[in-house]
């Protein structure tokens, strides 16, 4: 084959392959309302330590609770929103299977945290959260961008040095720095995925065609 001919084809590849990539992208979730949650996270944290707030375990456990509820009600919201309302989901079910493989691993971090408050060994909550948020973030290692990888596995260590030393849970700083850095990662992440993506440049008639001097030299 001639170079301009194998040059042609390697140009179609890498269209072919971004096309590919743009469809298997997943773009259900808002960056703004992670970086909601950031804000919340560290908000939440700045309150439970400086605040007129009890130091005890269930006046803190209160209080993340309702930074979760801040964080879960704006994140789904903008997901049910993209679901219903964006074309590319067109209101598919198949569309959310990224977001609903990431349940279980919230869930065990639910029964684990029920379990951790029954026995009463709330210094473990922040290590059980962390590490089954930073384990959430694996099953989308192929639907979004390697740097929200990165932040899941930021969350597993994080997460497993809480799990080793368990911090004071009366002590809201370790849990409120570690999901404002993660979750403002993340939304930076998931806002450079919901930027329109840009339009392929087509090829031009030099790059996919040969000139005809190309062609007389090849066939003298």
């Amino acid at each position: 084959m001639k170079e301009q001919e194998i040059g042609a084809a390697l140009r179609q590849v890498r269209r072919i392959q971004s096309l590919l990539g743009e469809r298997s992208t997943f773009r259900g979730y808002s960056g703004t309302a992670r970086l909601i949650g950031a804000a919340a996270a560290l908000i939440g944290g700045s309150v439970l330590a400086i605040g007129p707030v009890p130091s005890t375990p269930v006046a803190h456990l209160a209080g993340w609770a309702a930074v979760l509820a801040v964080a879960l009600t704006v994140n789904y919201a903008g997901l049910l929103a993209w679901f219903l309302f964006h074309p590319e989901a067109d209101r598919s079910i198949p569309k959310l299977t990224p977001a609903v493989d990431a349940v279980p691993a919230l869930g065990v971090g639910a029964v684990m945290s029920v379990a951790a408050v029954v026995h009463g060994t709330f210094d473990l909550l922040f290590g059980i959260w962390m590490t089954c948020y930073g384990l959430a973030h694996m099953p989308y290692r192929k639907s979004l961008p390697g740097a929200n990888y990165v932040v899941g596995v930021f969350y597993l260590v994080a997460g497993t040095a809480c799990l080793l030393y368990s911090p004071d849970f009366t002590n809201p700083w370790p849990m409120g720095l570690v999901f404002f850095a993660g979750e403002t990662a993340g939304g930076l992440v998931l806002r450079d995925v919901n930027r329109p993506p840009r339009t392929a440049t087509p090829p031009t008639a030099k790059e996919d065609k040969e000139s005809p001097n190309d062609s007389t030299n090849d066939s003298l």
